[in-house]
């Protein structure tokens, strides 16, 4: 079984080469998987790190350029020329475990119809986390996933995040690859990875989950602060409109049925906010980011009212044809 490691990136040089030092040294045979990153239209010193990895490592090592700003453009163009049977996707601030890729592997052998796989994501904190970061944010708010179980096979995602992820070539192409998801970090459009599992869902595959298969996600210290958590929870307030209006197909009305709705949990997360700080309970950092979360599903769901374009924009299924 051939795999396709593929990494999006975009300024991050300083990471990236931990990235790729780390998939380089896979106790996984080293003729049964290439490396494709993809550069999306990065302005610091990644076009000369991989230019020089490419020169080192021939054949093994493989660089793109992807001028269209976006994560997603990215990922999927890394699909559209790679040779693995299994395409697995990580970022570029990660470090692998020597044995992730001769571990995730045997996911696949569990259940034929197991398309999309993951395996442990634990942090790799670059300094020390406040408490309230390990007990409220030891979570998918960090892409984080360390359940007690070692394995897992299941019809739900498993918590799968496309820092760590393996997806079958058939189901990938099948499903019309990567929803678009954030754009230079700064724009959030879709819901990226969890709108590619539940295409893959849809399409009556399944799922899993291998302990053993390690990955380290690097947390910078600007991670541990009110501000990213707010950051974090507005982004998934977009990812969950764009998600939810996919699902259900909103008419106008019933869109603008939501915005009230979300206005009213904005005030109760003020609320559970201000009694949590005057408990000293600290679910009220969780509490306040809710608030920028509910700003923004009022934002989306506007801008889905209002623009008949970017209703089309959202129903789009097919990301490959790009």
């Amino acid at each position: 079984m051939k795999i396709s490691v593929i990494i999006p990136t975009y300024n991050r040089a300083h990471y990236l080469k931990l990235a790729i030092d780390s998939f380089l040294s896979q106790s996984f045979d080293p003729c049964s998987y290439e490396i494709i990153v993809a550069d999306n239209n990065s302005s610091d010193s990644t076009r000369e790190l991989l230019e020089r990895y490419s020169a080192d490592h021939p054949g093994k090592v493989k660089y793109i350029r992807e001028p269209r700003q976006g994560v997603h453009f990215a990922r999927n163009s890394g699909a559209k020329i790679a040779a693995g049977d299994i395409l697995y996707f990580a970022d570029e601030d990660v470090i692998a475990d020597k044995d992730l890729l001769r571990e995730i592997v045997k996911i696949f052998d569990y259940d034929p119809k197991i398309a999309s796989a993951t395996g442990r994501v634990l942090p790799r904190w670059e300094s020390e986390p406040p408490k309230w970061v390990r007990k409220i944010f030891y979570n998918c708010l960090l892409s984080i996933n360390d359940p007690p179980e070692e394995l897992i096979i299941s019809n739900d995602d498993c918590n799968v995040f496309s820092c760590h992820q393996a997806v079958s070539r058939e189901a990938f192409f099948k499903s019309g690859g990567f929803n678009p998801e954030n754009t230079a970090y700064t724009r959030w459009m879709g819901d990226g990875e969890t709108g590619l599992n539940i295409k893959i869902k849809d399409l009556g595959y399944r799922f899993g989950f291998i302990g053993t298969s390690k990955l380290y996600h690097i947390i910078p210290s600007y991670k541990m602060t009110q501000a990213y958590a707010n950051r974090r929870l507005a982004n998934q307030g977009s990812s969950d409109s764009y998600t939810q209006y996919r699902k259900h197909n909103y008419s106008k009305r019933q869109l603008a049925g939501q915005i009230p709705k979300h206005l009213i949990m904005m005030a109760i997360s003020e609320i559970r906010c201000a009694l949590n700080m005057i408990r000293r309970d600290a679910s009220w950092h969780l509490h306040h980011a809710y608030l920028f979360y509910y700003l923004n599903r009022i934002k989306y769901d506007y801008k889905l009212l209002s623009d008949g374009s970017w209703r089309e924009f959202v129903k789009k299924n097919n990301w490959l044809s790009e």
